[in-house]
C-alpha cells in the first residue's frame, strides 16, 4: 500500500528520482537541504520506491500520538533534542550490531535556517567505518538525487564542504531557509 501511495505522489507532484539504491550494507544518508515538511513526504516516498531499509532520525515530539506508530512504521527513531545524549555513540552502536544497516539524517537539524550543519552524521560515519551517501531535494527540477558514496576523512571541514557544496547544487523548497 505504502509503495502505490508513494508511486502516487511522485508522478502526481511530477518528481523523479536521479541516483540508485545503494548497494552498500551499511551507510548513512545525509539528506539536505531541508526547509519544509514536503522534504519528509519525498525522502519517504523515495526510500519506498527504492526499498530501502533506511531508517531515519526525527525529533521526539512526531513519535507521539497520535501519529507516532505511523512514524515508527515508517522506519523513524525518535531523538529527544532536549536532553544531552550521546547519539552518535548510540548509533554507531546500531550499526555494529546489525549485518546491514542504514540511517538518514537532516544535518541541518530543522527546516529553519542554520548558519552550518550539524556534525553528527560525520562522527558517526567515520567511527562506524561507513559511507556517507548524499540526498538531495531540488524543488525546481523536481528531483531527489541520491550521490555516489564517499568515506569521511581525517579532515572534517573538507567533509562538510563537500556537503554544503552539494546541498547548494539544489533548489529548496524555501531558499531562504538554507545554508548560504
Amino acid at each position: 500500500m505504502l509503495l502505490l501511495l508513494s508511486r502516487l505522489v511522485m508522478f502526481f507532484s511530477g518528481w523523479k528520482i536521479e541516483g540508485q539504491a545503494p548497494p552498500e550494507k551499511k551507510y548513512i544518508i545525509v539528506a539536505g537541504p531541508h526547509t519544509s515538511n514536503w522534504d519528509f513526504i519525498f525522502g519517504l516516498a523515495t526510500k519506498t520506491i527504492l526499498r530501502l531499509p533506511t531508517k531515519y532520525l526525527g525529533k521526539s515530539q512526531l513519535f507521539r500520538w497520535p501519529f507516532g506508530a505511523f512514524f515508527r512504521y515508517v522506519g523513524g527513531y525518535p531523538v529527544d533534542r532536549s536532553a544531552h545524549q550521546n547519539l552518535v555513540d548510540a548509533v554507531v552502536d546500531l550499526f555494529n550490531k546489525h549485518e546491514e544497516f542504514s540511517i538518514a539524517v537532516a544535518p541541518e537539524g530543522t527546516r529553519s535556517y542554520v548558519p552550518e550543519l550539524k556534525t553528527g552524521f560525520y562522527h558517526i560515519a567515520r567511527k562506524a567505518q561507513i559511507p556517507i551517501r548524499m540526498a538531495g531535494f531540488d524543488y525546481k527540477r523536481k528531483i531527489v538525487t541520491i550521490a555516489e558514496p564517499f568515506f569521511a576523512g581525517p579532515d572534517m571541514e573538507a567533509d562538510i564542504q563537500k556537503v554544503v557544496d552539494y546541498f547548494r547544487s539544489m533548489t529548496p523548497k524555501y531558499p531562504e531557509k538554507t545554508i548560504r
